[in-house]
């Protein structure tokens, strides 16, 4: 018999809600200007941080090193009359994510986050944040600037908060099909229950995720015949738009150009969309039901360099799922444990834990010595025989099993 292992934990959750609004006229000019706004202070700011940064280097000195103070003063300081009609949230808070973009480059543990970099007018997507917005009546008021006169209005939301609490942060984009506010809300305390009492492994694959569950091994599509059908007009309005230009590249920016690209925005929007919604369910129902949950922790940015398999693994969204079983595990007090990157779950013989090695190891054309297919597993050592995703997925869970209890004490549960 499998004993409940429950521990309560009390914590406060933060949580962001994405919103459809709805602006009015004025409203969206002001929402425009503060657009452009925020591209021009974090332009300004990588400015200034780079012009720091490099006197620093020629003076030997560390303590001309920018930092968020120091760049965030410097604009304050330089301000011009204009920028008084906007608000000043937005200049503070562009200049904290151009400082957390710079700890993010020169972190170790994110070595493919990339440089911060100027943003274009016509490229760039179109975002600001605010930490002073309120929640008035089932709408979303802005703050406003002191030298703004009464043309100042609520927007409408489309639907209200899923949460209650503490509004923290409030983000607008501007998205192929209107506005858009990303609510960030601090919870109260709750209490969190720990229940480790049952486990479970996920194996990645490309347009698929292997799992195991009480009615045995289950596959989750993540790229469905629908999705491709999208793909397939997605590539249809690029080669559309690349076409136009070499036509004609001094003048290319045609009404039917842009009407052509809001076309492919909107593609990759409603695919966003469909694969957003099949994570969130996938992931809550993994969260949901086990209390231990092994993932692989893959190398995406590696395995991109076989340009055969880039652009289906990055439609396979391997990081987006990592990211979604890490929030939403802590939220649920659920135990993720990712594998070691080097963790050889598809070598390794779930039975007898044999590891394939040299001519014997399984390629994505199965074992060409042993005359094995890709999605077969033979095990050489004790003779065992599995489905090759299916193994992965038992070694990932005795993996995440042998990390909480241990060797000693691994409990037969699925």
């Amino acid at each position: 018999m499998i004993k409940l292992f429950l521990t309560k934990v009390v914590r406060k959750m933060i949580k962001t809600h994405k919103v459809k609004i709805y602006p009015n006229a004025t409203m969206i000019k002001e929402l425009e200007r503060l657009f452009d706004y925020r591209r021009f202070v974090w332009n300004k700011g990588l400015e200034v941080w780079q012009e720091m940064y490099e006197e620093s280097q020629l003076m030997s000195d560390k303590h001309l090193k920018p930092n968020e103070r120091k760049v965030r003063d410097e604009l304050v300081r330089d301000k011009a009359d204009w920028q008084y009609q906007l608000s000043a949230r937005v200049l503070q808070l562009a200049i904290k994510d151009l400082a957390q973009a710079w700890n993010n480059f020169f972190n170790p543990n994110m070595p493919n986050h990339r440089r911060p970099r100027f943003k274009s007018k016509k490229r760039s997507f179109k975002s600001f944040a605010t930490d002073r917005a309120k929640i008035i009546a089932g709408k979303l008021r802005l703050d406003k600037p002191r030298e703004v006169g009464s043309s100042w209005f609520d927007i409408r939301l489309a639907e209200t908060p899923r949460w209650k609490g503490e509004l923290k942060r409030v983000t607008v984009k501007l998205e192929a099909d209107g506005y858009y506010a990303s609510l960030t809300i601090e919870m109260p305390e709750v209490v969190v229950e720990h229940n480790q009492s049952k486990a479970t492994g996920v194996d990645a694959n490309i347009g698929r995720f292997v799992y195991q569950d009480d009615d045995g091994y289950q596959t989750q599509a993540t790229l469905p015949n629908g999705l491709l059908k999208l793909y397939e007009r997605v590539t249809f309005y690029q080669r559309q738009l690349a076409r136009k230009r070499v036509e004609n590249p001094k003048n290319y920016n045609s009404k039917q150009y842009q009407t052509t690209r809001a076309k492919l925005k909107r593609c990759y929007q409603r695919i966003a969309r469909i694969q957003g919604d099949i994570l969130n369910k996938f992931t809550g129902k993994l969260v949901a039901n086990y209390g231990v949950i092994g993932i692989e922790n893959l190398d995406c940015q590696r395995m991109k360099i076989n340009k055969h398999l880039a652009k289906n693994l990055h439609r396979s969204m391997f990081g987006k799922f990592q990211l979604m079983m890490q929030y939403k595990a802590a939220w649920q007090g659920v135990t993720l444990v990712c594998a070691d990157r080097f963790f050889p779950s598809t070598q390794r013989c779930s039975n007898c834990g044999h590891i394939k090695a040299g001519v014997d190891k399984i390629t994505l054309n199965g074992n060409r010595k042993h005359g094995t297919k890709h999605h077969e597993y033979v095990c050489y050592e004790c003779g065992f025989e599995a489905d090759r995703d299916e193994n992965a997925v038992e070694n990932l869970k005795q993996y995440a099993i042998n990390s909480v209890w241990g060797q000693a004490s691994v409990p037969t549960i699925g």
